[in-house]
């Protein structure tokens, strides 16, 4: 059983935002009438990461406008954020799959049904209008907070000009399944449309729901839908950091039923030394491809066919 923390970060009431105004339940857009991009920022791909739907219900609380283009505000797996229980935390992640891994058009067109690949179809025609995304989620261990751009330039420009947070991961995703961040022309180096996934903390850790806040607000200022007083409003006046870029090399895919890491790796050790054993699935040693390894992400659901950890290197940006 997961426990929660201290004082931990909970569930909302999300029922207020079921009608919205785009014809998909939980779904609000907002035009301001002029030239630009249309922006979405989403939140709960995953029903217990529940920073985005706090970062949402503020920006709509406050009936924050785009002063360019549109902006969509998209609350996804609502049904699996509904389930919440606090004996179990974790098992909200989803209902039937894991709707971040069903984003490939395969897997949308085909005759399979299950609650996660439902709404994915039913939000899919607002997504694929998207030209700007913001990715809002959280992870299972107490980690610093990355941007995971993908794996092209056009990801990493965007990751920059945001400014947060201070690490960002350029990877390629999951052998399990394409992530919405990387559908359609989002993934295409050919195409001017773009996407960030935010990982905002430990999921129930309050820092994630400031992580999110921030990140969304310099998010709309940099796709220039906000001006700096939304930033001041909020004090968010000083500039951040600067950012480390991560480059993934490879993800390491379970294969058996026994997988078992040598260290309790939280993210972003790291490793010295090329061919350091880092973890056994069965009897396959896992080792570092190379000196200076860093560990993004390890999980704690070892299960056959999930990415346990993915292997990177920091580059220059």
């Amino acid at each position: 059983m997961t426990a929660l923390p201290r004082d931990p970060l909970l569930p909302i009431p999300i029922d207020q935002y079921r009608e919205g105004n785009t014809g998909i339940p939980y779904a609000h857009q907002f035009d301001s009438g002029k030239p630009g991009p249309h922006v979405a920022i989403t939140a709960l791909i995953h029903g217990n990461e529940v920073c985005g739907a706090h970062a949402l219900d503020l920006l709509l609380r406050e009936g924050f406008r785009p002063v360019i283009g549109k902006l969509s505000l998209i609350f996804c797996n609502v049904a699996a954020y509904l389930s919440f229980s606090p004996d179990e935390p974790t098992a909200s992640r989803f209902i039937d799959e894991d709707m971040n891994r069903v984003w490939d058009p395969a897997t949308l067109d085909s005759s399979r049904r299950s609650i996660e690949l439902d709404r994915a179809r039913e939000i899919e025609p607002l997504i694929s209008e998207v030209d700007l995304l913001l990715d809002l989620h959280s992870m299972q261990q107490p980690s610093p907070p990355l941007m995971l751009s993908g794996p092209l330039a056009k990801g990493r420009e965007l990751a920059a000009k945001v400014g947060v947070p201070a690490t960002v991961v350029a990877d390629q995703g999951h052998k399990a399944g394409r992530r919405m961040r990387d559908y359609g022309g989002f993934g295409d180096p050919a195409s001017d449309k773009n996407a960030l996934l935010v990982e905002c903390g430990q999921h129930w850790e309050q820092s994630s729901r400031a992580v999110a806040i921030e990140t969304m607000f310099r998010f709309l200022h940099a796709v220039g839908q906000a001006d700096a007083g939304l930033l001041a409003r909020h004090g968010f006046t000083q500039a951040p950091p600067s950012q480390d870029f991560v480059e993934v090399t490879e993800a390491v895919t379970i294969e058996t039923d026994s997988f078992q890491f040598t260290q309790p790796f939280t993210g972003l050790e790291r490793i010295a030394a090329k061919d350091t054993v880092i973890a056994h699935d069965g009897s396959k040693p896992i080792k570092t491809p190379y000196d200076n390894c860093v560990l993004i992400m390890p999980t704690k659901r070892l299960k056959p066919g999930q990415t346990a950890v993915r292997l990177g290197r920091y580059i220059a940006r």
